[in-house]
């Protein structure tokens, strides 16, 4: 697995990311805990938060919704924070990195390493012999 530095504007997009979940955090229901922020390659910045339920959609797939309801088709970086992971950064679910994987399978992710260290890494590299479909 190949791993990236982060750049200013990665640290950039974690801010974003923690300043949605601090607008939106419910510690009574705990419905809303995850943010999320996604860049598109022309730089545009979306965010999100989880909507929990009996049916819940994760962070990831709110901000990838509403980037897609921009008319965002392409992607660079994602990532999801929660407030008491380390560094903040919460890897993507299964679901997610299959729904990453299919809107943008050279897309970035944004998580911590196993030292802990923030890095990203390609979706391909969190998902290997994953199906996709034919293009």
């Amino acid at each position: 697995m190949k791993y990236y530095e982060l750049t200013e504007h990665d640290h950039e997009l974690i801010q974003v990311a923690l300043e949605v979940i601090e607008r939106n955090y419910d510690n009574k229901n705990y419905n809303h805990t995850v943010g999320s922020a996604i860049r598109c390659r022309n730089g545009k910045v979306y965010s999100g938060i989880n909507c929990d339920g009996i049916h819940g959609s994760c962070a990831e797939f709110i901000s990838m919704g509403t980037a897609r309801s921009a008319g965002e088709r392409e992607f660079d970086t994602i990532v999801a924070v929660l407030k008491d992971a380390p560094n903040h950064l919460l890897p993507p679910c299964g679901n997610c990195r299959q729904m990453l994987l299919e809107y943008s399978s050279d897309i970035k992710v944004i998580l911590n390493d196993e030292n802990l260290n923030m890095v990203k890494v390609t979706i391909s590299d969190l998902l290997p012999l994953a199906y996709k479909h034919s293009e």
